[in-house]
C-alpha cells in the first residue's frame, strides 16, 4: 500500500485525509524528516516537534492565500514536505537544493524569509495591516517558538498589534513546559466558550442591563467587572496575552491532532487578534533527539540507530578551544564573566557555565540586550566575554557601537561562525563583521590564524583596556599543538610567514593557511611570495604591509569576508593614505551577494577561496595564464538553478 505522504502534493489534499491518516502521516513526516537530516545535517528536534501543528494548521488554513511565517524558520521542514517540495527534500541544505529555512524565492507558500528569530509577529502585522488596506479576506498566522518569544521585538510586535486589533493569529509553539489532564481541559473549557458568539453577546447584553439600574446600575457594573477581572486571573490561563488585548486559546497538546484542528477552527472565527498556546516536545519520535534536544536542535549527519555523529571529532574545533580557554583563564582571573544569547552549547559555554555558574549568563534571544548588560559589567571592573555567532552580533549593532565603543569600555566579542557556514545560508553566514566593526571608532578586532592563535588573541583581548573583538570560523581548527601558556600578541603586529620579492600575500584569518599553501605552489612555478598573516584587522600594521606591498609590488589581499568595507578594503585605504597607487593590488573575497546555502567547501571554490585561485591570481600578475577557470560569482537567486 502506498505511503500517505505519497499522495500528498499540495495542502489541500490534507483535507480529505481521515484522523488515524493524518496520524500515519505525522509518523511518515517524522521518518523522511530523520532520514534527511541524518545524510545532510540540519535542525532536527525543532521539526520533530512541529509535525501534527503544521499538518493542523494546513488542514485548516489555505496556504499560500493564508499566510504562515515562521519563526525561527528552523521549523518549516514538514511545511516544505506538505507544499510541493517532497520529491526535492532530499537536496535540503545541499548546494542548489530547497534552503533549511522558509525562502519566498523557492516557493509561494513560503510568505516570508525567516533565518534570525523574533521577527515573524512584526512581518505578520504588517502583512494585516495590509490585508485590511486592500480590503482583502485572508488569514496571518505567525508560528513563534517560546525562544523567540525572549527577544524583546516580539514583545515589541506583541504589544502593537493587541493596540491596533487587526485579525492576527499567533501560534505559540512552547517546548519548554508540559501539559497536564485538567489544565488542559480546563482551557478547552474556555477556549470554546470565548469562541462561541453568544458569550459576547450575552456579556453586552448583562451589560446594557445593569446601566439601565437607576442610581446602582453603574457601580453594580464596577463591582461585577472587579470581580470577574479577579476571577479570570485566578482560572484563566494567558491572561498576560489577554491584557495585551489578544483573545486566548491554550494550552493545548500540540502532537494531538485533533485539539489542534478544532482550537484553530475555532480562532479563525474570532476577530481581532488571537493567540494559540500550543505545547510540543523537541525530538518528539526519535528517542536520541527527546533525550537530547540541545545536541539535535542542529547537527550534522549521523547514525540513525543511535545519533552518533559521523563526522571526525579528532581535531578540536574553534568553539571548543574558545569554551576551553574561558574555563581555564577563569580559574586564575576572578573578574572574567562569560555572556551568551540562547547559545550557550553553541558557543562552547557549556563547561565554563558547569564550573562557574554565577558568572555565566544566558539571556536568551536578547543579543542587544546581552551587549549593553556587558557595558555595566565592565563599567564596574568585570571583564565581561560576549560570545555570539557573527550573523546574530548584528542584531546589537547600535549596543555595540554606543554602549560598548563610545564609552570605550573594555568588553570582548567572541565571535563565532565568522566566515561561511555552510548548510543554513544567506542568513547565517558570517560575511559582514569585519566591515561593520573595523569603522567604529576605539575597537581592536583580530582574527587568528589558527586555534593556538586564537587562545593568544583572547588572552590579548582580556588585558586591553577598551573593547576588543576576536572573529574566528565554524569547523575544526588547522590541528595545531595547543599552548598550555599561549603568549600575548603585540596589538597592531602583523605576522611575517614567508618572505618573497615577487608578489605579497595578506591574508586574515582561516585565509592565511590557504596563502601558505598557495605560496609553496607559486615557489615552484619560480615565483617568491611574501606570506603575512594580518592577524589584526584593526589596528592594521601598517609599516609590515607597506614594506611588503613597496618590496614586491604586487598585493594579493584574501579573506573570507565581503569585499565591501573588509579586509581588503583596508588594505586598499592605507596604500591609498600614504599614495602607494603604483601597487597592483587584487583582492579575493565575497562579491556583492548574498552567499547562498551548501558545502562550506564547494562555497568556497565557487567564490575564488582556493589555493589554486590564488596562484592563478599572482600568476596573473606575472603575465601567466589562468590554470582553471575564473571563480563564478553568482548571485545567490542566479545560483540556484545550478
Amino acid at each position: 500500500m502506498p505511503k500517505i505522504l505519497q499522495k500528498i502534493n499540495t495542502p489541500e489534499e490534507l483535507s480529505g485525509l481521515t484522523l488515524a491518516e493524518m496520524e500515519t502521516l505525522a509518523q511518515e513526516l517524522r521518518d523522511d524528516i530523520i532520514y534527511t537530516v541524518s545524510k545532510n545535517g540540519g535542525h532536527l528536534a525543532p521539526n520533530l516537534g512541529v509535525v501534527e501543528l503544521t499538518i493542523a494548521m494546513h488542514r485548516v488554513f489555505s496556504s499560500p492565500k493564508d499566510k504562515i511565517i515562521w519563526d525561527v524558520g528552523h521549523q518549516s521542514y514538514t511545511h516544505k514536505l506538505l507544499t510541493s517540495r517532497r520529491d526535492k527534500f532530499h537536496t535540503l541544505r545541499q548546494l542548489g537544493g530547497i534552503s533549511g529555512f522558509p525562502r519566498p524565492e523557492e516557493s509561494d507558500y513560503d510568505a516570508f524569509a525567516t533565518g534570525h528569530s523574533s521577527t515573524s509577529i512584526s512581518a505578520g502585522l504588517g502583512m494585516a495591516i495590509s490585508r485590511d488596506l486592500k480590503g482583502e479576506n485572508n488569514e496571518v498566522i505567525s508560528v513563534i517558538g517560546d525562544g523567540a518569544m525572549t527577544a524583546g521585538m516580539s514583545f515589541e510586535a506583541l504589544n502593537h498589534a493587541g493596540h491596533l486589533k487587526n485579525k492576527l493569529i499567533v501560534v505559540l509553539n512552547d517546548n519548554e513546559m508540559s501539559i497536564s489532564p485538567n489544565v488542559g481541559g480546563l482551557a478547552s473549557y474556555f477556549s470554546r466558550l470565548r469562541s462561541d458568539p453568544m458569550y459576547y453577546r450575552s456579556k453586552d447584553e448583562i451589560e446594557q442591563l445593569l446601566r439601565k439600574i437607576p442610581s446602582i446600575g453603574s457601580t453594580v457594573l464596577k463591582v461585577v467587572e472587579r470581580l470577574k477581572d479577579s476571577l479570570k486571573y485566578l482560572v484563566v490561563p494567558g491572561m498576560f496575552f489577554e491584557e495585551l488585548g489578544y483573545v486566548y486559546f491554550g494550552p493545548v497538546d500540540g502532537h494531538d491532532i485533533k485539539s489542534m484542528i478544532s482550537v484553530m477552527e475555532q480562532a479563525r472565527s474570532v476577530k481581532g487578534p488571537v493567540l494559540i498556546h500550543v505545547i510540543t516536545r523537541k525530538g518528539k519520535g526519535y528517542q536520541p533527539a527527546e533525550e537530547n534536544a540541545d545536541k539535535f536542535h542542529g547537527t550534522g549527519p549521523f547514525e540513525i540507530d543511535n545519533g552518533k555523529p559521523l563526522k571526525d571529532k579528532s581535531v578540536p574545533s574553534y568553539t571548543e578551544v574558545f569554551g576551553n580557554f574561558m574555563v581555564k583563564e577563569a580559574a586564575s582571573n576572578e573578574k572574567i564573566i562569560a555572556i551568551t544569547a540562547a547559545m550557550g552549547s553553541g558557543t562552547g559555554l557549556n563547561k565554563f557555565a558547569e564550573n562557574y555558574p554565577g558568572k555565566f549568563f544566558d539571556v536568551g534571544i536578547a543579543e542587544q540586550h546581552a551587549v549593553t548588560m556587558s557595558a555595566g559589567m565592565a563599567k564596574s571592573g568585570y571583564r565581561p566575554v560576549v560570545a555570539i555567532y557573527s550573523t546574530f552580533l548584528q542584531r546589537a549593532y547600535d549596543q555595540v557601537l554606543h554602549d560598548v565603543c563610545l564609552q570605550k569600555l573594555p568588553v570582548v566579542f567572541s565571535i563565532d561562525r565568522g566566515g561561511l557556514v555552510g548548510d543554513d545560508g544567506p542568513t547565517h553566514h558570517g560575511l559582514f563583521d569585519l566591515s561593520y566593526l573595523r569603522i567604529l571608532p576605539n575597537i581592536i578586532l583580530m582574527s587568528p590564524k589558527d586555534e593556538n592563535e586564537l587562545q593568544s588573541m583572547l588572552k590579548t583581548a582580556l588585558c586591553q583596556p577598551g573593547p576588543c573583538a576576536v572573529r574566528y570560523p565554524r569547523g575544526a581548527g588547522v590541528g595545531v599543538a595547543l599552548e598550555e601558556d599561549p603568549p600575548l600578541i603585540p596589538v597592531g603586529r602583523a605576522e611575517v610567514l614567508s618572505e618573497g620579492e615577487d608578489v605579497t600575500l595578506i591574508a586574515i584569518g582561516n585565509c592565511t593557511e590557504m596563502a601558505k599553501n598557495a605560496a609553496e605552489t607559486l615557489f615552484t612555478r619560480g615565483i617568491k611570495a611574501a606570506v603575512i598573516n594580518a592577524r589584526f584587522i584593526k589596528p592594521l600594521d601598517e609599516e609590515c604591509i607597506l614594506h611588503y606591498s613597496r618590496r614586491t609590488g604586487k598585493v594579493i589581499t584574501i579573506e573570507e569576508h565581503a569585499l565591501s568595507g573588509g579586509f581588503g578594503s583596508a588594505v586598499l585605504e592605507l596604500l591609498n593614505s600614504y599614495n602607494q597607487f603604483n601597487i597592483r593590488t587584487e583582492r579575493i573575497g565575497i562579491p556583492d551577494c548574498f552567499v547562498e546555502h551548501g558545502n562550506p567547501d564547494m562555497l568556497r571554490t565557487r567564490y575564488g577561496l582556493t589555493v589554486e585561485y590564488i596562484v592563478d591570481k599572482a600568476l596573473n600578475m606575472h603575465g601567466g595564464k589562468y590554470s582553471g577557470e575564473k571563480p563564478s560569482y553568482k548571485r545567490m537567486e542566479e545560483a540556484e538553478g545550478s
